[in-house]
């Protein structure tokens, strides 16, 4: 789903695509946390919803300091997001945390990708290195989850 972030005509296209993942992320997450049982997977999914927020807001402020608006809401993607999570559902936990990752391997992908552009401001550059360490950790903490699930 996120293949194609990074390779943008426009380093801002990048960032405000970035921004809609992200929604679309916090979409999945609230959509996870409201069908978790364990209390622990719940809060840690609540953390790294909360990493997304971050990614936002200073995405955001960048977007804007280009002289751009920035998304401000998620997009038609976040069905495809939160649908994943409901069909997960079915298999309960282990089925939604599969999907949070399938969700998570899109956003790093996603970041790495913006992270080739020869066309990074410097100031975004540290952050988008920043938020794919996130990712990169949020991903990593749910595959060691669904290995003892």
């Amino acid at each position: 789903m996120a293949t194609l972030i990074g390779n943008e005509a426009a380093f801002s296209d990048t960032l405000k695509n970035l921004i809609a993942l992200d929604f679309d992320a916090v979409a999945a997450y609230e959509a996870a946390i409201n069908r978790l049982d364990d209390p622990l997977i719940k809060d840690q999914l609540g953390e790294f919803m909360s990493d997304h927020q971050r990614h936002i807001q200073e995405l955001s402020a960048i977007v804007r300091e280009l002289g751009e608006l920035p998304p401000t809401d998620k997009d038609f993607k976040a069905v495809l997001t939160q649908g994943k999570v409901v069909i997960g559902n079915l298999a309960g936990d282990k089925g939604i945390l599969q999907a949070m990752k399938s969700n998570e391997d899109d956003t790093n992908q996603a970041y790495e990708q913006a992270l080739k552009r020869s066309d990074i401001l410097p100031r975004a550059e540290g952050l988008l290195k920043q938020n794919l360490a996130d990712e990169r950790r949020h991903r990593s903490w749910i595959e060691e989850r669904l290995s003892r699930l």
